[in-house]
């Protein structure tokens, strides 16, 4: 016989929390198409009515759903907002894609497109290169904004002060020291010249040119980058590269609605 103790898997804290998550999801699916009524999305969901109230209350207040005049629930603007950002999200990586392809075929090197999420890189696109050599990155990876070039490319458009929180929560996730003058003294080059280098401040073995990419309202969207080992890309091609990488984020800009680089307050 079973201790009087023992909890079920449902009863389960986590397994609540993520039933819970699971009935969100099902009710926001089932106003997806027509605004519902409480009874009606616990008819239509099987869930009973005081349980979808509850959730249904939360939502609204997050903004998830949005009560209209006649007592029905519809997705709201945060759904709205959320879905605006997907859908920006695969239309950059779709419209860009081409044009990294190209880059790799031409430079025989990794290129990678990437973008500022949570204080850090992520890596949107990776085209792989035809060299014997792999770097160790991948398409959702993270990295520290301020040791990459493709991270010091995308912050090209911010302001000292911006300059400094991001470099002091960056340096957290840095086992290496950082002389942090030099590294802004650094930065305010490369934002008068509109592109970054990683001379093996994240990886010692990787060198990177990287070009940031544009959208219509002049602001700092992405960046591209061409990275390879210091044995196919000693100092002297990263500043031949640097044209080849500047056309392909110009390319990509143009298609977002940008022009040329930002201007700067």
């Amino acid at each position: 016989m079973s201790s009087g103790n023992n909890k079920t898997a449902s009863n389960h804290p986590k397994s609540v929390k993520s039933q819970t998550l699971v009935r969100g999801l099902v009710i926001m699916e089932a106003v997806a198409d027509d605004p519902l009524t409480i009874h009606e999305i616990s008819a239509e969901t099987g869930i009973s009515y005081s349980t979808a109230h509850r959730i249904i209350s939360v939502l609204a207040e997050k903004h998830y759903l949005t009560l209209n005049s006649d007592k029905r629930y519809g997705l709201g603007s945060r759904i709205v907002a959320l879905g605006f950002s997907a859908h920006q999200q695969i239309d950059i990586v779709k419209v860009a894609h081409p044009y990294l392809k190209d880059l790799a075929e031409k430079t025989s090197d990794t290129v990678h497109f990437a973008r500022i999420e949570d204080n850090e890189v992520m890596y949107l696109d990776k085209v792989r290169s035809t060299r014997p050599i792999e770097i160790s990155s991948r398409i959702g990876g993270r990295k520290p904004l301020v040791t990459t070039g493709v991270g010091k490319a995308l912050l090209l458009d911010k302001s000292d002060q911006e300059l400094t929180y991001y470099l002091d929560r960056s340096l957290d996730q840095l086992e290496n020291s950082l002389d942090r003058a030099a590294w802004m003294s650094t930065m305010t080059t490369y934002r008068s010249n509109g592109y970054a280098f990683d001379f093996g401040e994240d990886e010692p073995s990787i060198r990177c040119i990287a070009v940031p990419v544009y959208d219509g309202s002049g602001g700092i969207v992405a960046a591209v980058s061409v990275s390879s080992t210091i044995e196919y890309m000693p100092e002297s091609r990263m500043h031949e590269l640097i044209a080849e990488v500047s056309q392909t984020a110009e390319k990509i800009s143009e298609c977002l609605g940008g022009r040329g680089k930002a201007r700067r307050a």
